[in-house]
């Protein structure tokens, strides 16, 4: 939890620091921590684009190893009222107070700032365009009470992570992407739902199963409530960076 100032309480932005975050449903964290997936359904890396095919692949949910090593997470969060817009908007926007990031996520989010305000309040750039190439400094732990993590992400255009360029022309969502991670949101008659993969294969990155589990959790949990505030947020802050 953050201790915030009485100029923070004051701030538009408090009433969603005081919205209810739901846990995990206990049953859910129990399969992710302890849960069996089949390793066999990993979509890996170079399959990427696989993504983009009607339907769902097998491996939608779950931490599965790789077949060189490591591992990799496979997430979906249903986002009802949320358009591509909107996401690619949260991106541009939350990185540049970390009030807005710790509203997102109240018990695990400490901190995220952009090292590249210039491109986010660029109004010549789509949205995508200012956070591409930008990069993100973030503390937060994966679930609460656990130690605080102190991450560096860099965004980058999806063309850049290798998805394929005629694909993501004919694609009507968007792709928020880091490497090693994938943010693949796509339209539905209800509004958006998110496909998030993770992959951790680098040797010099010590990563195990119990890490890689507690990060789905997180994941679903982060996920889920920005589903929940993100229209709201986008109706009331959409053009104020």
């Amino acid at each position: 939890m953050v201790n915030w100032t009485d100029e923070q309480r004051k701030s538009p932005l408090y009433k969603y620091y005081e919205k209810e975050i739901s846990p995990v449903p206990p049953e859910l964290f129990q399969q992710i921590m302890t849960g069996t997936f089949d390793d066999s359904e990993v979509l890996l890396f170079e399959e990427k684009d696989r993504l983009f095919d009607d339907g769902y692949l097998p491996g939608e949910f779950g931490v599965f190893r790789l077949p060189g090593g490591g591992y990799s997470v496979a997430n979906k969060t249903d986002m009802p009222g949320v358009t591509p817009e909107m996401f690619d908007w949260w991106f541009a926007w939350h990185g540049l107070d970390p009030m807005r990031y710790t509203i997102w996520d109240k018990e695990d989010h400490y901190y995220c700032k952009t090292r590249n305000p210039e491109i986010a309040r660029n109004e010549k750039l789509s949205m995508k365009e200012r956070y591409w190439h930008t990069t993100h400094d973030v503390k937060e732990s994966m679930m609460e009470g656990a130690p605080v993590a102190e991450l560096v992400l860099h965004f980058l255009p999806p063309e850049e992570m290798g998805f394929d360029k005629e694909k993501l022309a004919a694609f009507d969502g968007t792709i928020v992407c880091t490497p090693g991670m994938v943010h693949f949101l796509r339209p539905t008659e209800q509004g958006s739902e998110l496909r998030t993969r993770f992959w951790f294969d680098n040797p010099d990155i010590p990563f195990d199963e119990t890490a890689a589990r507690a990060l789905l959790v997180h994941n679903v949990k982060e996920y889920t409530h920005l589903a929940k505030i993100l229209p709201e947020l986008y109706a009331e802050f959409k053009d104020q960076f």
